[in-house]
């Protein structure tokens, strides 16, 4: 994973060059992208006690002073273009320890592992974007 400072984002792809948010034919894409809450993290990162790059999440986005939804169907609207829709509650697995022991339980309570969505409308995101919710 690594951190840029704009990207596409597709109905077909989710966030540009992540394989993970392809949608596969005759699936519902529910986890095409993970956002993630910079507070969250920090959170977690407080609970292990350590500080490392937000990357190694491997969420696609990391936000900061908005307030995640937890109901399936919310809009998530960032920038001038693209909205998202809310599914599900990420929760991490256990690549999270092989990558900083104990992250793994640091990111499960109160949603802290992130919200996964969907794509309902394209277009170009940027560092700095509003995100608005609901």
């Amino acid at each position: 994973m690594e951190a840029l400072p704009s990207a596409e984002v597709t109905r077909d792809g989710g966030i540009a060059s992540d394989f993970r948010g392809r949608v596969r034919p005759g699936k519902f894409p529910k986890r095409q992208v993970l956002i993630m809450r910079r507070e969250d993290w920090d959170d977690a990162l407080a609970e292990v006690g350590t500080v490392v790059d937000w990357t190694i999440r491997r969420a696609n986005l990391m936000v900061e002073g908005v307030d995640l939804p937890r109901v399936w169907g919310t809009p998530i609207a960032i920038g001038s273009s693209v909205v998202l829709e809310s599914t599900v509650e990420c929760d991490p697995c256990f690549r999270m320890d092989e990558q900083l022991m104990g992250l793994d339980a640091a990111l499960r309570p109160d949603w802290r592992g992130g919200v996964l969505a969907y794509v309902v409308r394209e277009g170009a995101i940027a560092v700095g974007d509003e995100v608005r919710v609901g």
